[in-house]
């Protein structure tokens, strides 16, 4: 080991080592990533005995006889929680674009369009309704009901704020009333996944509140019922949260720990719902919580394979972000970025720390995750890929997979919002050539709909990037093998120019690409991304409309797809509410105001 990098491991390992001595209390025995040394006993708050808690066990019940998970005792209790910071509001420029006034005409095509959005969405909220009320998914072909999400009706959490924003005020009032009737304390599943629960549950509910104007009380007491139940899946000896987790074991007082394999989304997308909370309550538990979680990533974020990015699979048992090799903005990582900008503007700007997460990812991501790929017009697009690194490679040397994931798209939307936050102009010129790359998938797709997964041919970083028909045709044959001709494999597959392979055929109902679209609209004020977004709409709908709600598909690159028995809460939480915004009055859930979680639920910033 060199000296220069003995030095960088030396002062990272402090670094650590610090933020993890002031903050929380760990248990003999548990290390620091970065200092192979165990804590002394001395520096260690001794854990609540196992006697004590399984004498404070049983379940805690409020007088209404409702479980209270409050009450349920924490073995690695917090010392001292971190402060929410105080907003610097100046730091905080203003994002919309200024838009005119529209024409008659243009009022008429929009309010058209805006209206043809709302019939899909109360089309299948009423299948939901009829078939599935208070359960979590309607299955669009069969009517039967199913609980991928614990049995806590979560097509109608995530739709509450869908509800409010088409102005659906009954439809919206008659799902409050029936969510007081959910139960937290049965479920359907084994073991809760944190992050989802948290993006779905808890951001519906904080949502519905902040767009509601707190007229419905019962949604923040849900939204505090949740975070309490949330916030023993951190109760570790690092305090770090076991993100996919069995909460009838907490309850009663098993020890529990983080995964040392963890997906880096799951435990780094939990700070905009869990900060919003603790502004609402002014219970700073909440907050504390996910701070700690972000000072290791701000650590550790020079100190991974890839500096500036972290791997897909970290290590929360021994808060360690650095190990392993596979880089991302797609799946299984993507909300963690998305986070960075969106944090800082939910705080006000309060503390830098969320500013120089963003920007370090940046510089990575840009030089090796962006890509050009190939295309027969030869667009001016960029698409996110990935990567993989031993760590003993230069950055600059890396190659970059073109793999393009629809829910990449996300991309986009955040690189436009961490333009306008941190007024870098250049930035904005790479958000749209990230929406163009999605829009490309689209519009080049056999059925006007991108697949899950495709490859393409990439070009070089720099320099021209015209259309080498011989080459594409070489990495299609190389993609499918076989000693088919070429020709007859691109007409197997179904592959417009450009992709060479499509790995997952399926549209999920996805929203990633119409989230980006509408951003970039906001922001920018391009009128023309509604016109091409309408196609997209119409294909979407046109496809996965059934008779009792809208339907995934299994295949979206043949005639007469075949559709899959299900429709995921996204479709009512994002896919259709971003459609509906995209064609609203721009005031409506102005991006100045609010900030969107990645379940598309608008949070309203504290002013």
């Amino acid at each position: 080991m060199s000296s220069r990098w003995r030095q960088l491991v030396v002062v990272s390992a402090l670094l650590l080592s610090a933020i993890l001595f002031l903050r929380l209390p760990f248990q003999l025995g548990i290390v620091s990533p970065l200092d192979p040394g165990p804590k002394s006993d001395s520096a260690v708050p001794s854990p609540v005995s196992d006697d004590s808690l399984s004498a404070e066990s049983e379940p805690v019940d409020h007088p209404d006889g409702a479980f209270d998970w409050a009450g349920v005792p924490q073995r690695y209790p917090v010392e001292s929680l971190a402060s929410l910071p105080s907003p610097r509001p100046r730091s905080i420029p203003k994002i919309q674009a200024t838009f005119v006034q529209e024409s008659a005409p243009e009022r008429q095509s929009r309010l058209m369009r805006l209206s043809a959005v709302k019939t899909n969405f109360t089309h299948a909220w009423e299948g939901y309704k009829k078939h599935a009320w208070l359960r979590d998914e309607v299955k669009p072909l069969s009517g039967e009901a199913q609980d991928p999400f614990g049995g806590w009706a979560a097509t109608l959490v995530d739709s509450l704020d869908t509800l409010w924003i088409m102005d659906l005020h009954d439809e919206f009032k008659e799902a409050v009333s029936a969510v007081e009737s959910i139960d937290f304390t049965t479920c359907s599943l084994g073991e809760l996944n944190v992050f989802e629960t948290t993006i779905r549950y808890l951001g519906g509910f904080l949502s519905a509140y902040d767009l509601s104007d707190g007229q419905f009380p019962v949604l923040l007491s849900k939204a505090k019922e949740m975070g309490n139940m949330l916030y023993k899946a951190f109760d570790t000896p690092n305090r770090l949260p076991v993100t996919r987790w069995d909460f009838r074991a907490a309850i009663e007082g098993v020890q529990q720990e983080a995964q040392e394999s963890t997906l880096v989304a799951e435990i780094g997308s939990l700070t905009l719902e869990w900060t919003r909370l603790s502004q609402l309550t002014g219970d700073t538990r909440y907050y504390d919580a996910i701070a700690l979680i972000m000072d290791i990533f701000e650590a550790q974020q020079a100190q991974t394979k890839l500096p500036g990015l972290f791997p897909v699979l970290v290590n929360a048992k021994n808060a360690n972000f650095t190990q392993d090799s596979g880089f991302t903005i797609g799946g299984m990582a993507d909300s963690l970025y998305e986070y960075f900008g969106k944090q800082h503007q939910l705080l006000g700007g309060g503390t830098e720390q969320y500013r120089k997460l963003y920007q370090n990812a940046m510089v990575a991501l840009q030089r090796n995750i962006f890509y050009r790929p190939m295309t027969a017009d030869k667009r001016d697009l960029l698409v996110p890929g990935q990567t993989r690194s031993d760590g003993t490679m230069r950055a600059e040397d890396l190659k970059t997979e073109p793999q393009a994931q629809h829910l990449g798209c996300f991309a986009g939307g955040m690189v436009a919002l961490g333009s306008k936050l941190f007024q870098n102009g250049a930035e904005m010129e790479i958000a749209k050539q990230l929406v163009e790359g999605c829009l490309w998938g689209y519009e080049v797709a056999p059925l006007g709909v991108m697949p899950e997964i495709i490859h393409t041919v990439p070009c070089p970083s720099v320099g021209p990037c015209g259309w080498d028909e011989q080459r594409w045709k070489s990495a299609v044959q190389e993609s499918y093998g076989g000693p088919e001709d070429v020709r007859t494999k691109i007409t197997e597959h179904h592959l417009p120019k450009g992709f060479t392979e499509v790995n997952d055929k399926r549209y999920i109902l996805r929203p990633e690409a119409i989230e980006s679209i509408f951003v970039l609209y906001r922001l920018t004020g391009d009128a023309s991304l509604r016109d091409r977004a309408w196609t997209m709409f119409n294909s979407i709908v046109s496809l996965t409309r059934t008779s009792i709600a809208h339907a995934a598909l299994d295949d979206c690159t043949i005639e007469n797809p075949p559709k899959s028995d299900r429709m995921e809460s996204f479709w009512t939480a994002e896919t259709l509410k971003y459609f509906y915004l995209l064609y609203s009055e721009p005031d409506l859930v102005s991006m100045d105001e609010y900030v969107f979680n990645t379940e598309a639920h608008p949070l309203k910033r504290p002013r």
